[in-house]
Formats: structure tokens, C-alpha cells, sequence
């Protein structure tokens, strides 16, 4: 039961990574506040994740878009108010397919699919972060996680610049706030995942032709693509306290690529 007596706010809750992070967490005593921008996946991942919590955690939905900030301050406000406390904050807004072609070169890409890109990935992941410090150097304590990726290391062969130089700045922005924060008691990292196979990703591996996904594979040590479980248990060790030492770093979730 590591998150007994913790409040975690996850974002993009209600399905992929975000949501198995949260049934992690509530299978482990946390209240968890799961926020998505989609009603209908809201209502259908809420009653599964009280489900999965059985008598141990809670499950707070919320309805909030990441990327609007009088949204995500109103939300932060009313979770402290309401809950007393943030403990974990987990970021997981974020990924290559808000635009049509996900694999575009630097060539192909269009300023507004460039823009688009960037935004999706950072600017929510800034501003629920702007918005919980104060309660956690209130609190003295606090775990922040953050979602890059491996494109952000250069070392995606199937995503965009954009996406890359968005995952990139994660990274960067993972390691500043760890020497920002570390002060006040609050641990900042991330993960890195490969290709995951979230509801989002796998209609994309899908239409992979067969030789793709055995490229794919063989270049992956573990010979298999992670799913969302696979990355959601890294998370939650970032954000339990056995990671009450590390503060920082970005952990390749990755299979050994």
C-alpha cells in the first residue's frame, strides 16, 4: 500500500498511460484525481478505476483541459481545498498524434503542425506544474512525473522533429525543476517510454505492416513493444517513496533500445 493517505492528480486519466498509473494508485490506497478533457471517457474509466480500487483508494473525476490555465487553476484550488493536500502530480498529457501525420520531416511539417506539437506536449505538462508547486512547498514534500519519450533522446524512428524537440524540452524541464524544487522536498522526474500500445497508439502499430513491427521488435532487447502497465509501474515507483532519493532524471522505459 505505498500511496495510503496520498492524493495524486493525474492528468489524461481516463485512458493509456494515465489511466494505468491510476489503478495502480488506487489499488494502493491513493485518492486519485483523474482529469481528462473527454466526458465520455471520463464516465467510462471512473466506475473501472472505483472498481479496481476496491475498498482501498478513491477516485475524484475531473472534467478539465490541461492546456486551458484558468481551468487547471481552478482545478488545483479546489483539489487542495477539497483534499487537503497534493502529493503526487502526475503529468501525462502529451503525445505525436494531434496532427495528421505523426511521422512528418522537419521538411514536411508545417509551422502550425510544428506549433501544435509543442504545445500539446509542454504546455500542459507547465501549467498543472505552475499551479500544485505552491501546495507542495506548502506541504514541504511532493512527487512530480513527468511523460518524455525516447524521441526526446533522438532515438525515435517513427515520430517528428517537433515531437522530439517537445519530449527534449520534458526532459530539460524535468531536470531544472528537480534543482528548482529539491530544496522544498519535492522530487521531480520522468519516464521515456518507446512505443506503448495505449488505445491512441495502437491503431498507428496496427496499420505498421508486419516487417515494421518485426524491425521494431528486433531492435528492442526485450523483443516485445511495452504497453501502458509497462510504463505505469516505473511511474509509480517515481512517485512512491522509494524513490525518496532521486530527483531529476528521466528513466528510459524502453526494453533496452
Amino acid at each position: 500500500m505505498r500511496f495510503q493517505n496520498k492524493v495524486a492528480l493525474i492528468t489524461a486519466a481516463a485512458n493509456g498511460i494515465g489511466r494505468a498509473t491510476a489503478a495502480i494508485m488506487v489499488r494502493e490506497g491513493a485518492t486519485v484525481v483523474a482529469v481528462d478533457n473527454n466526458q465520455a471517457r471520463l464516465d467510462e474509466a471512473v466506475p473501472a478505476l472505483k472498481q479496481a480500487a476496491g475498498r482501498n483508494g478513491k477516485v475524484d473525476g475531473r472534467l478539465v483541459d490541461a492546456l486551458n490555465q484558468e481551468q487547471v487553476d481552478a482545478l488545483v484550488a479546489d483539489v487542495a481545498r477539497t483534499h487537503g493536500r497534493i502529493d503526487i502530480l502526475v503529468n501525462a498529457v502529451g503525445g505525436s498524434t494531434v496532427i495528421e501525420r505523426p511521422t512528418a520531416t522537419t521538411e514536411q511539417l508545417t509551422l502550425q503542425e510544428w506549433q501544435k506539437l509543442i504545445a500539446f506536449n509542454l504546455d500542459g505538462t507547465f501549467l498543472v506544474t505552475h499551479a500544485v508547486i505552491p501546495v507542495m512547498k506548502r506541504q514541504r514534500s511532493g512527487k512530480i512525473v513527468n511523460l518524455a519519450s525516447i524521441a526526446g533522446r533522438g532515438l525515435s524512428f517513427n515520430s517528428s522533429s517537433a515531437y522530439a524537440a517537445a519530449k527534449g524540452g520534458i526532459i530539460a524541464f524535468t531536470r531544472k525543476l528537480g534543482h528548482e524544487l529539491g530544496p522544498d522536498g519535492i522530487n521531480v522526474n520522468a519516464i521515456a517510454p518507446s512505443v506503448t500500445l495505449t488505445e491512441r497508439i495502437r491503431p498507428h502499430w496496427e496499420k505498421r505492416s508486419q516487417a515494421s513491427q518485426a524491425e521494431e521488435i528486433e531492435r528492442t532487447p526485450l523483443r516485445r513493444v511495452a504497453e501502458a502497465v509497462d510504463q505505469a509501474n516505473v511511474i509509480c515507483f517515481l512517485a512512491s517513496s522509494d524513490a525518496d532519493f532521486v530527483t531529476g532524471v528521466t528513466i528510459d522505459v524502453t526494453g533496452g533500445v
